[in-house]
């Protein structure tokens, strides 16, 4: 695991966009498509709408979704719709490569479609993921025995509203070959020092194949 410090979330926020566009191009080069799994969250957000101004090979990309919240569809608080309107939504990428979790039919439901979606899926190129102040990635939370044989899981007891959530699991995540943390803002540092002591906490839980990288601010990590 790379660590990279950088100033503020503005830098984060650049040197995810670089990063992205340098794998995606990495990966249409060598199989001609790119697949990447996007978070929600407002530190990823400032790369989505960087990302909607670059110039890229988009009818290559498929976009696919860590987790998602059990809210109608276009509801203002779901990943989905966060991500089209700063960055899908901008950019020609075919509608049915964005392949959005339906979690407006419930954790269950939804989870189990996911799953059949993503289960003969080869590994993802790239993972993006934001972490919460209590350490959660993804809607993977602390304190959560999730069962390790299922690909997508069904969320009922999230501590953060909305309760019911699908996320991928641990598992499918790290079924990537690169994995990419974006961690800003003095709120995370407790949960940063818990990590770098070894605590359990979900973050720790996720690996890229080849890589796994953290850009991380200065004051996530604590530096003044």
């Amino acid at each position: 695991m790379r660590w990279t410090v950088l100033e503020n979330e503005t830098e984060v926020a650049y040197a995810a966009c670089d990063r992205i566009v340098s794998i995606a191009k990495q990966a249409i080069e060598s199989s001609g498509q790119f697949h990447i799994v996007l978070a929600g969250g407002t530190t990823p957000a400032a790369t989505y709408a960087l990302l909607a101004k670059q110039h890229c090979q988009w009818e290559c990309w498929h976009v696919w979704f860590g987790d998602e919240r059990c809210l109608p569809v276009g509801h203002e608080d779901r990943n989905s719709t966060m991500v089209h309107d700063l960055f899908t939504g901008k950019v020609p990428i075919p509608a049915d490569q964005v392949h959005v979790i339906p979690a407006e039919l419930g954790p269950d439901a939804a989870a189990k479609q996911y799953a059949c979606i993503t289960a003969d899926q080869p590994p993802f190129d790239l993972v993006i993921l934001g972490m919460g102040e209590d350490g959660h990635t993804a809607s993977l939370f602390p304190g959560t025995d999730y069962a390790k044989d299922i690909l997508v899981l069904p969320v009922f007891n999230a501590p953060k509203h909305p309760a019911q959530r699908v996320s991928m699991s641990a598992e499918l995540i790290s079924r990537s070959r690169h994995l990419l943390f974006l961690i800003t803002g003095a709120s995370k540092h407790d949960a940063v020092t818990r990590w770098q002591q070894g605590e359990p906490l979900p973050v720790a839980l996720v690996n890229g194949i080849e890589t796994t990288e953290v850009l991380i601010d200065s004051n996530a990590l604590g530096h003044k």
